[in-house]
């Protein structure tokens, strides 16, 4: 019995480590080849690490020990030229893309430091950053007349937003709503072409955007208040994985009609 995704090429963002990775391992284990980039720089507005090149090295040994193949590439998706480049050797190399996976966010939650920065930075890598990943892939996905899968990674916090007077959170919230509004306009559309168009919404997961010194010092801080950010569900964060696989069955042709989607994968955060 085949792969439920052999065949498929997927481009993912944000591929280095966290979300970005479990989504090329999985996709890769279902039978997908990856194009798959990552900034593996920091952002310096930001108060933590990025992925390095040595976390991108490590994807590309994840997915061939799945079998397939991955062409991986640094790129800031902040730049339109720089991203299409890399999604352009991926599609010289596999001839087309199937699944398209704005994931690469990120975040700020401590107190802002030069907020017109970080509201940009954020918005820019967000928001705008999902517009130019599907930007440079879409067209090959519409020529080719088979259909596809289009995933925008937003948050718990597009679709609740909490209190905060930073202009991080405030930022990071704009944008993932924006990603709902983006998505419904792509959905409507794309329908015609069955080019299927979704967001996920996860909570808190493990990765590098939260499993930081500058995120256990938010935490640790009893000024901080916190309650505002915590899970129905008893399990204070998800791992990467559990998103992976909601994103694998989200892509499979057996969910063909599902597009306009918000998915929450958020322990019933949006709930509370």
């Amino acid at each position: 019995m085949s792969a439920p995704l052999e065949g498929r090429v997927a481009f993912i963002t944000g591929v280095a480590r966290g979300q970005g990775r479990a989504h090329a391992v999985r996709l890769a284990r279902d039978g997908a080849d990856i194009i798959g980039v990552d900034i593996c720089a920091d952002v310096s507005s930001m108060d933590y690490p990025n992925a390095s090149p040595a976390d991108l090295d490590e994807t590309v040994k994840l997915v061939e020990e799945q079998g397939r193949r991955i062409v991986a590439r640094q790129a800031d998706i902040r730049d339109y030229a720089g991203l299409e480049s890399a999604f352009g050797e991926g599609f010289a190399e596999f001839g087309r893309v199937d699944i398209i996976i704005a994931n690469a966010g990120i975040v700020r939650l401590t107190p802002e430091a030069d907020p017109l920065r970080e509201w940009h930075d954020i918005i820019d890598t967000n928001l705008s950053g999902a517009f130019h990943t599907v930007r440079v892939a879409l067209p090959a996905m519409r020529a080719a007349g088979r259909g596809g899968a289009i995933v925008l990674t937003s948050s718990s916090a597009g679709l609740k937003g909490t209190g905060s007077a930073q202009a991080g959170p405030q930022a990071y919230t704009a944008a993932k709503r924006g990603l709902v509004g983006y998505m419904q306009v792509l959905a409507n559309d794309l329908a015609p072409d069955w080019i299927r168009v979704n967001t996920i919404h996860p909570t808190g997961v493990a990765t590098g955007m939260v499993m930081n010194e500058a995120m256990q010092r938010l935490t640790a801080d009893p000024d901080a208040d916190m309650s505002t950010m915590q899970n129905a569900l008893p399990i204070p964060i998800l791992q990467p994985e559990d998103i992976a696989n909601a994103v694998a069955w989200l892509v499979n042709d057996e969910q063909k009609y599902i597009t306009g989607v918000q998915l929450p994968l958020d322990a019933g955060f949006s709930v509370r």
